[in-house]
């Protein structure tokens, strides 16, 4: 009967380890609130990675960038980027390509800056923005910000 007892905590703990392992890192994602986008607008979302290459690794973000339309469906297709050190990566979505009802669509952005699985893992440290601007005069109607660190191994969002 001890032994019994006794071994149950060590088989609850080796599964729990071993489902650990085998998910991995989490990607880490990051939706900006709703915005009216007129149908004399584009939308943008850019990307830098703010962090520095060290001696063994260069820095590196990568993930996807979107735009979702009022029913929360991805307009397009996700668009995958990397950012190494100081690079700024950036996906525009004009108005027309929006999908939606002129004279105004309601969209949203999202970043998944995905975990790096290497080793060493490449610096990152995300930044990002969301804005609007006047497609003909490029003046800027809106703006957004974010940041992500990179996401720590084993632990999930």
């Amino acid at each position: 009967m001890f032994m019994r007892s006794s071994l149950l905590p060590l088989i609850a703990a080796a599964t729990m380890f071993s489902a650990l392992a085998q998910n991995g890192p989490s990607p880490r994602v990051s939706t900006f609130p709703p915005i009216g986008l007129g149908s004399t607008e584009t939308a943008e979302i850019s990307v830098v990675n703010l962090a520095s290459d060290t001696p063994n690794t260069k820095a590196s973000c990568s993930g996807t960038i979107s735009f979702l339309n009022s029913s929360g469906t991805v307009i397009g297709a996700a668009t995958p980027f990397t950012a190494t050190a100081g690079q700024i990566v950036f996906v525009r979505l004009p108005f027309a390509n929006s999908g939606g009802p002129s004279p105004r669509a309601e969209i949203r952005g999202v970043v998944q800056v995905n975990a790096a699985t290497t080793s060493p893992r490449p610096p990152c440290s995300a930044e990002f923005s969301m804005e609007t601007f006047d497609t003909t005069t490029g003046a800027t109607h809106t703006l957004q910000t974010m940041s992500v660190q990179q996401p720590v191994f084993g632990f999930r969002n």
